[in-house]
């Protein structure tokens, strides 16, 4: 597809009419906030510095898909059409509210103070109580916060959706998809940890499934079905979107873990080696454990310390023993079965989006 600059005006417009949402729905909450304390109200204030700061992936994706859905009909500029569309934006947003809940409750599971170079809403808490609590408790107050928050807007993004100006029936789909979206990223979240832990037996297709859940699910079958609902599109179109976002989700997955390990940081701004620090189970190392090479890589894998060179030696293991190869060549069957999935009952309009979302997935460095 290629971007032209109407393209491109249309993607700012509709970044800011997601953005003065999301200010709306957040606005609001803080005001209400400041009844009871400024620390409360601090909550609101750093999460809406966060919020507003995204790259509105998941909410562009459903609107986008929304107005190709769009297309085929008259895109009338009429009271309903334009209130319906307005809807769609206020669903949007709530897409973003719940992307950054899930946020902050990883960002506590994993003990992380800092996402994309900046200190995330739990590292800001935790240097502004600096020295005005006990030894060792201010990163449980920090924490707290992280918790806390995930947990106000996951309220807020059911209210968002409940209070949808939407015929009952409509209403109650989203709802049930919005449930079954929540159950399964939490599936997903469990898994990982488990995984992590050792809890869970670290399997091929036990790993591939958790992907599925904390990525496909929410990132990309979660917009796509609203936008086909919200545009009233029929079962089949949405289940034939669904399929294709979570085939695109995986391949999006099994490639940020690529580049995790094998990336150049200077390009995606993480540790080279925080995921072989972290233990992290991905598809990459489940094929190493079935070669030869996984005896000169388990000693270092998980070690907290790791130095450079351990990790670069690791890494070359990880290439050899051809992990990097078989993680591309999943990724490659990803994205076929997605294109397959393009051919069905997906409107040409629609199959645009998607492609233009697959190609900056596939040129991704970061």
């Amino acid at each position: 597809m290629t971007i032209t600059s109407s393209h491109v005006r249309g993607r700012t417009d509709l970044c800011t009419a997601i953005e003065d949402e999301l200010s709306g729905l957040i606005g609001k909450r803080a005001s209400a906030a400041t009844a009871y304390g400024p620390d409360f109200a601090r909550l609101w204030a750093l999460a809406g510095q966060n919020v507003l700061g995204g790259k509105f992936v998941r909410p562009l994706l459903l609107m986008e898909t929304y107005d190709a859905l769009q297309k085929p009909h008259h895109q009338g500029h009429g009271t309903t059409e334009t209130r319906r569309r307005e809807t769609a934006i206020t669903i949007a947003a709530a897409i973003e509210l719940l992307h950054y809940a899930f946020l902050l409750h990883d960002d506590v599971i994993d003990g992380d103070l800092v996402r994309r170079g900046h200190p995330n809403l739990i590292g800001s808490l935790l240097a502004e109580a600096g020295e005005n609590s006990r030894a060792g408790s201010a990163l449980h107050w920090a924490q707290t916060g992280g918790i806390l928050m995930g947990d106000m807007l996951l309220a807020a993004t059911h209210q968002s959706f409940a209070r949808a100006d939407l015929p009952h029936e409509l209403r109650l789909r989203l709802l049930d998809l919005l449930e079954h979206t929540i159950n399964e990223t939490v599936a997903g979240e469990q898994l990982d940890v488990g995984l992590g832990d050792g809890v869970i037996a670290p399997d091929l297709q036990t790993i591939l499934v958790m992907c599925g859940y904390k990525t496909a699910t929410y990132t990309f079958e979660l917009p796509l079905r609203g936008a086909a609902a919200l545009a009233g599109a029929d079962f089949g179109v949405e289940n034939a979107l669904a399929t294709a976002g979570r085939h695109l989700g995986l391949a999006f997955q099994l490639q940020d873990d690529l580049l995790s390990t094998f990336g150049d940081p200077r390009r995606h701004g993480k540790d080279p080696f925080s995921d072989l620090r972290e233990g992290k189970e991905t598809a990459i190392i489940a094929h190493a454990r079935t070669t030869n090479a996984w005896q000169d890589i388990e000693a270092f894998f998980g070690r907290p310390e790791l130095s450079v060179d351990d990790g670069e030696h690791v890494r070359r293991h990880l290439s050899d023993c051809g992990a990097e190869a078989f993680v591309q060549g999943l990724i490659e069957e990803q994205m076929q079965a997605f294109n397959n999935q393009l051919t069905t009952t997906i409107p040409a309009s629609v199959r645009n989006v998607l492609l233009d979302l697959a190609g900056q997935l596939e040129g991704r460095q970061s």
